[in-house]
């Protein structure tokens, strides 16, 4: 049967049979592709509200009056589909800048790429100056400049540390709350955005937690700050109120954020979609506009910061693996096992600590000072005793893993604490990955801001080198970068990326079959050990990829059958009513 192709209203509606569902993108005159038959609907000047299911049952009608099946599988349903990312030609996408096609996200996704790979440059040069400052320049001036015996040194750790906390605590409770990693990942599952009031106040919390020598990172905040900076381009710059799309362009700046920061395009992009579900990417329509955003982020950032993009870790004396053997992969099974063993101690650990402050009345933002001088206490202990414990174990990590003297630690001073304490043997490493995820998690409960994704990368590396010592037959690349990603996946249920990061960072491309199998060991062990409670299961994917007539209207977010779907995004930062019926024109 021939399909006339009807004129779509201004208001961007589609039709079905005699029905219209309206679609609202992004604010544009573009006529809409033509998906279906004429409407044949009176001209009525109200908007009747009718439920999703009477849109569906007038597809079966439809489809039996033609003698055909109904079903999202069938031909029948196929031919009334039209992809949002090709709506109609290149040309025509383009000259009517239709929300969701490809020439409008490539726009978008270069523009956020730009934009966001600037911030992190200034954040990158901000941090990376007031690090130099106040680990080298200060205590050089201080300490040594003076006269100071060297055996005082170590005091420069509780100063700085226990004075930076209390600016942690402050600056939540000036400049409001700054959220976190959970928080953002809630943002992209409910409201498709970070509202930009959470940005300056994430600057200014993770500075202060990072130059504190707390056993956080810059990713995290990273993360933030960019998909906030995304969604507001999409809001407010290309007028976007379609709920999925602006979620396309937030985890634009996630990937782009961690892209940049890992120096891995593909890896780090992965990361910001993957970790928003516990099993995979579930955002997957939008994976490849985030990874070239990604890509496009990592170019400017790096080249701003005039840093090379390549691995960051070496292991000076091993030679690199020059292929991987089948054995290997057992070896990263078993190692896996165990990365799964050692994190669900931690997340036990964690939820104990965390009590304890719950307890304390700890957790509430007017006594932010008081939680972060808490933390700061064993943050401090264990930096002085364990220097390499501080800071968030990106640079660090080359040292554990190479079991390197302390003289070789990055950013902490004096290098060697207080005690003169080496990683240089089985108990040893032990100490310092077991000290490492106390630090973590007093980091994180005492209300510092930043991510845990390197801190425990480098806790895994410690217990890597641990398995070494017992197993000298596995090369020791293995026994660290499979421990590393087994205690990361467990946590932050990233199974893809981070092997690719892993790998990337490290240079040691034939062990990607190892890892992998630790990280996928791991996903599994773990399955049912939630660590970030924000990580739920998706609630659109009926509506995720086609304009078509089984799935729900993208003008508001409507409940059908119990299932939360996509829709409009309300401007008052809350998420639309779960209650509304699915709006027929």
């Amino acid at each position: 049967m021939s399909e006339p192709s009807p004129a779509s209203p201004a208001n961007g509606s589609k039709h079905y049979g005699s029905i219209t569902i309206r679609h609202d993108n992004c604010t544009s005159s573009a006529p809409q592709p033509n998906v279906s038959q004429t409407s044949s609907l009176p001209q009525d000047n109200g908007v009747t509200a009718v439920p999703l299911k009477s849109v569906t049952q007038e597809m079966h009608q439809q489809a039996q009056a033609e003698g055909k099946s109904y079903s999202s599988s069938s031909s029948y349903s196929r031919e009334h589909r039209v992809l949002i990312k090709t709506q109609s030609s290149f040309w025509e996408d383009a000259a009517y800048f239709r929300g969701g096609s490809v020439p409008h996200s490539i726009i978008l996704a270069t523009v956020i790429g730009i934009v966001c790979g600037s911030s992190a440059f200034v954040y990158y040069a901000a941090l990376e100056y007031m690090l130099d400052l106040l680990w080298e320049d200060l205590p050089e001036l201080i300490f040594v400049n003076t006269g100071v015996s060297e055996s005082l040194y170590w005091l420069w750790i509780p100063i700085l540390g226990f004075s930076l906390a209390a600016c942690v605590g402050i600056t939540v409770i000036v400049m409001g709350e700054p959220g976190d990693l959970p928080y953002t990942i809630k943002c992209v599952h409910e409201k498709a955005y970070v509202a930009m009031d959470h940005v300056m106040p994430m600057v200014g919390a993770s500075f202060f937690s990072i130059l504190g020598g707390g056993s956080l990172g810059p990713e995290a905040p990273l993360v933030a700050i960019c998909a906030a900076i995304g969604g507001f381009i999409s809001r407010t710059i290309f007028g976007c109120t379609d709920r999925n799309l602006i979620r396309k362009h937030t985890l634009m700046g996630m990937a782009g954020a961690l892209a940049a920061f890992f120096g891995c395009p593909i890896g780090g992009s992965l990361f910001a979609l993957e970790v928003n579900s516990r099993f995979g990417v579930e955002y997957f329509e939008h994976s490849i506009e985030a990874i070239f955003s990604g890509e496009v982020c990592l170019a400017v950032f790096r080249t701003l910061a005039r840093l090379p993009i390549k691995y960051i870790w070496t292991m000076p004396g091993v030679a690199k693996l020059d292929g991987a053997e089948t054995i290997q992969i057992l070896y990263g099974t078993c190692i896996g096992l165990f990365g799964a063993l050692v994190a669900w101690a931690f997340a036990r650990f964690h939820a104990t600590v965390m009590g304890f402050f719950a307890r304390n009345n700890l957790l509430e933002n007017h006594r932010a000072v008081h939680r972060a001088l808490a933390g700061s206490i064993v943050i401090v202990i264990l930096g002085t005793l364990v220097p390499q414990t501080m800071f968030w174990g990106e640079y660090e990590f080359q040292t554990v893993w190479t079991m390197s003297p302390a003289s070789t630690l990055e950013h902490i001073w004096p290098t060697t604490g207080a005690t003169g304490f080496e990683m240089n043997s089985f108990w040893t490493a032990v100490i310092v990955g077991v000290a490492k995820l106390v630090a973590i998690s007093f980091t994180v409960a005492g209300g510092y801001r930043g991510g845990y994704i390197f801190p425990v990368f480098c806790s895994g590396a410690a217990f890597g080198r641990a398995i070494f010592c017992l197993f000298p037959f596995i090369p020791v690349q293995l026994c660290t970068l499979c421990m590393a990603a087994a205690m990361n996946v467990a946590l932050t249920r990233t199974s893809l990326a981070t092997t690719l990061i892993l790998s990337y960072l490290s240079a040691e491309q034939a062990s990607l079959s190892s890892i992998l199998a630790a990280s996928l060991t791991s996903l599994f062990a773990t399955a049912y050990m939630p660590f970030i409670k924000s990580q739920v299961d998706r609630a659109d994917l009926d509506a995720a990829l086609y304009f078509h007539f089984d799935s729900s209207s993208s003008d508001d977010e409507v409940t059908v059958d119990g299932e939360k779907q996509q829709g409009k995004v309300d401007e008052n930062d809350e998420v639309a009513s779960e209650d509304k019926p699915l709006l027929i024109v």
